[in-house]
């Protein structure tokens, strides 16, 4: 997709989070159509109404991701009415082990690897038929700098982003020869509910409307991996380069040692 090129309709996961939303206005524009899934159904409503004011057509749907057989159904659905031109892949949920390092509670990993993994490989599975039918669309997979190297204080959710960032590689490359386009899409810190619960510092904060302009010019150029900030995405990729005793008394200092 080039830069002159601009997607007619969009579908973006979890466009009720902070990152999201703004992917949402970012995207809408007279033309365009835009198809928004959240779990917040008056959250989802007043996006979209928002979204509608700037020109967009808008579909709201309200589902959980973990409810897989609704997700295929309603998505296989939509590629029978839609040309979906993008999609963005986008819902998450985190958990940590808590403030005194307890650790993890079971139900919230399983809920976790539903939404962050499981979700996200049956949107791609039911959403990508379509578009190697006709030889064309894109997918964009909402991955984070931390699938680099997992911090103790947030384990599940660094090994759910590093499966993803995997995943979204290894499917671009199978599907580089098919017109369809995968770029795998990895945050630092913005500004959301979700980031505000994560324990640990947060450099280099950005807005979600910073978030989604960077998302957007990236994925119009068709870019593999759109990493940002630069100082994190650069120290967090050493993280996973120097030797583990020398990662882990980074993160000690820098209070992620959990």
């Amino acid at each position: 997709m080039s830069l002159a090129t601009r997607p007619q309709t969009v579908l973006i996961t979890g466009a009720t989070g902070g990152i999201g939303g703004a992917l949402a206005m970012a995207y809408a524009e007279a033309g365009s159509t835009l198809i928004l899934q959240g779990r917040n159904a008056a959250r989802l409503a007043e996006l979209a109404a928002a979204c509608q004011a700037r020109g967009a057509r808008v579909l709201i749907q309200v589902l959980d991701l973990r409810d897989r057989r609704a997700l295929a159904n309603w998505l296989n659905d939509l590629c029978g009415s839609e040309r979906l031109d993008l999609v963005i892949v986008n819902a998450g949920v985190n958990t940590n082990i808590g403030p005194a390092g307890a650790g993890e509670h079971w139900p919230d990993v399983e809920e976790l690897i539903e939404v962050n993994v499981l979700a996200v490989m049956a949107t791609v599975d039911a959403v990508l038929p379509a578009m190697r039918a006709r030889g064309q669309g894109q997918i964009a997979l909402i991955s984070s700098l931390a699938a680099y190297y997992g911090l103790p204080v947030t384990p599940s959710y660094c090994a759910s982003k590093a499966a993803i960032k995997t995943y979204g590689e290894a499917i671009r490359g199978w599907l580089a020869g098919e017109g369809v386009q995968v770029s795998v899409v990895m945050p630092g810190y913005v500004e959301s509910k979700m980031c505000r619960e994560m324990p640990g510092p947060k450099p280099f904060l950005w807005t979600p409307e910073r978030a989604a302009r960077t998302i957007r010019r990236g994925l119009a150029r068709n870019q593999a991996r759109i990493s940002f900030p630069f100082p994190l995405n650069f120290g967090t990729w050493w993280l996973s380069v120097l030797p583990s005793a020398v990662s882990q008394r980074i993160l000690r200092l820098l209070d992620y040692g959990g």
